[in-house]
């Protein structure tokens, strides 16, 4: 990008355009993964939708590449583009709640963190991932799971409207009513469609929740996982609980006997009465006697930030992931065996319950092709030191690629990488793709907004 266009580009937006010869530029570019290391021709902070039609317009007429940044939470960096333009909609993190209507306005910008802050005030919450500095809108586009998934269902599914930006520049408001197809697609499909500047969502009485920690050993794990495959499809709606192979991090609640220890466990949420939630437990000794269980009453927000400060920005992060319908024995011994060489002490596998509420909402009513999935489950190899990043990336792709034909076929968007294959892409929408590659050809059908997992527009006529 040259001189000319840069300065024509600051002279048609409000927002910032930080460019690699300015002070901030680093600082700009930096997203959560420290993997990611890519180099924009110009960074545009977007203060609100008519700078987002402006830049729209402006990488458009130009035929400049560009991405979209929300939360910069993207694990794959798929909010950077080298030599392009990157839409940075951090500006727009605002949030307004009716506590009436039970709904809350999202700018596009926002993170779960002032979602969750905003909405709490009312004691309500929708649901929505497990970390606070999580965006809210490539959560939500992607489909989105957390810790109310099995009492209110998905992120996408209390989605009511959004509004969007197109590729031609042009507004339009997507919901059941207006742009049904649109909307359908934005529930699950991606960045592929346009960029959201604010989401409408539903919200749901939630204030202070049972939080639930219980931790086994590691010569427990089969054991514990053969349980809890039973047992939580099997709970109330109103508890959440996902499996992980952890070390246990060093610090509070964590005895300090047990800090560094490998082990095998689950975080539970229970949105019941908090005075049960030791009740509602207590079968977690029949899979043997953990050797740490705590439970506590926490306000919800408590609950979604409770990782922050463990798995903070600026580590280097590799992932993949898979949607299950059982937990196989097969699949349990290789999770039994990764978990024995885990290779940092920040990598980890979690297992998202995606059933009960989610279940409710039919297979074609939205994007997210897996209904029937039980588990959405992810593999994070995760460290601080560079050094380090093949081996965690190495041991991420040797655990999927053993553990893969135990699962669905296809994964949660969210947890593919840039480095896996367009089918991968295919098998996460099923049937759904080619209606998904259709409306993309009526939204772009030059495939304006292809740094994303992408579906390209479907062939005219």
């Amino acid at each position: 990008m040259d001189g000319t266009t840069l300065e024509a580009m600051r002279t048609a937006l409000r927002g910032p355009v930080v460019a690699p010869e300015d002070s901030g530029y680093d600082r700009a570019r930096t997203v959560y993964n420290a993997m990611i290391d890519r180099r924009p021709a110009a960074i545009v902070g977007c203060r609100d939708a008519g700078d987002v039609m402006d830049a729209v317009d402006f990488v458009r007429d130009r035929g400049l590449e560009v991405a979209v940044r929300g939360g910069g939470h993207s694990g794959p960096g798929l909010c950077l583009v080298d030599d392009g333009v990157t839409i940075d909609l951090s500006p727009m993190s605002w949030v307004r709640v009716d506590p009436v209507t039970k709904t809350a306005q999202v700018g596009g910008g926002s993170t779960l963190g002032d979602l969750d802050h905003a909405t709490h005030a009312f004691g309500l919450a929708t649901p929505a991932g497990i970390m606070s500095t999580t965006g809210v809108g490539g959560l939500t586009l992607g489909g989105g799971h957390g810790h109310l998934t099995r009492k209110y269902g998905l992120t996408a599914d209390n989605l009511l409207s959004a509004d969007v930006v197109l590729a031609d520049g042009g507004f339009v408001t997507a919901s059941e009513k207006e742009h049904a197809d649109l909307f359908w697609a934005l529930r699950g499909g991606g960045g592929n469609f346009g960029v959201v500047t604010s989401f409408t969502f539903d919200l749901h009485p939630v204030h202070t929740v049972g939080l639930g920690i219980t931790l086994w050993t590691l010569d427990r794990i089969q054991d514990v996982l053969r349980w809890y495959r039973d047992f939580l499809p099997q709970a109330p709606e109103d508890l959440n609980g996902f499996f992980a192979v952890l070390a246990v991090p060093p610090g509070p609640p964590f005895p300090e006997e047990i800090h560094g220890q490998k082990m095998g466990g689950v975080v539970w949420c229970w949105t019941g009465d908090v005075d049960r939630v030791e009740e509602v437990l207590a079968p977690v000794g029949d899979a043997g006697p953990p050797a740490f269980h705590f439970t506590a009453p926490m306000p919800y927000p408590a609950v979604q930030s409770m990782f922050d400060q463990l798995i903070p920005a600026g580590l280097q992060w590799y992932w993949r992931g898979d949607f299950f319908d059982r937990i196989t024995d097969d699949a349990i011994g290789v999770h039994a065996k990764y978990a024995e060489g885990l290779p940092t002490d920040l990598s980890t596998m979690h297992l998202y319950p995606v059933d009960a509420a989610a279940h409710r909402t039919g297979p074609d009513d939205t994007a997210w092709a897996y209904r029937d999935a039980v588990w959405s489950g992810v593999i994070g190899g995760i460290d601080p030191d560079p050094a380090n990043a093949e081996v965690i990336r190495q041991w991420a792709v040797d655990y999927w690629e053993e553990l893969h034909p135990h699962s669905m076929g296809g994964a949660y968007v969210n947890f593919i990488g840039t480095d896996e294959s367009q089918e991968r892409v295919r098998s996460t929408y099923r049937d759904h793709y080619d209606r998904l590659a259709a409306i993309k050809r009526t939204y772009d059908p030059h495939n304006l907004f292809h740094a994303n997992q992408n579906i390209a527009p479907a062939p005219a006529g």
